[in-house]
């Protein structure tokens, strides 16, 4: 069997942090798959397609990452398309507690392990949000966005 891990997210934006958790990943996944989803407790900024292909472009140059959408539960997705291992990235000791509640749930529920990389440093305080909000406010977020979104991403200024 692939060694393939789901990583879920809203990506609203992909940042250079997401980024950098996605390439570590891969020397413990033969596959990832970027699962983008609807997090009903956020409000998109980003259009779905938008945000999709943006990921695609950053990962254009490595087959090993693939990006599919997805609404409902996590797990259930992960078993549709036959995931090993949930990936995560953990920034603070604050996202430590909420993702390992989580990833004990999705253990119960699917028997799914859940893998969490720590951030590199220079990312840790990079977050969707912060990214959103700098946009909104036609501030320059590119330092915090991988290479191949900097430029689509002008249009929302």
């Amino acid at each position: 069997m692939i060694r393939t891990a789901i990583f879920p997210g809203s990506f609203d934006p992909f940042t250079v942090g997401h980024e950098d958790v996605v390439r570590r990943g891969l020397s413990l996944f033969e596959k990832i798959v970027i699962a983008v989803g609807y997090n009903s407790n956020k409000k998109d900024f980003f259009p779905l397609e938008d945000r999709m292909q943006w990921i695609r472009d950053v990962f254009v140059d490595d087959d090993r990452v693939v990006v599919e959408k997805y609404e409902g539960l996590t797990v259930e997705f992960a078993r549709e398309i036959k995931c090993t291992h949930i990936l995560r990235g953990i920034r603070t000791a604050a996202d430590f507690e909420y993702e390992r509640a989580i990833a004990q749930v999705n253990k119960a529920m699917s028997g799914i392990d859940s893998v969490f990389l720590l951030t590199t440093p220079e990312h840790t305080p990079v977050n969707s949000g912060i990214v959103r909000d700098i946009v909104k406010h036609g501030g320059d977020a590119g330092q915090f966005l991988p290479e191949a979104i900097k430029i689509n991403i002008q249009k929302y200024l």
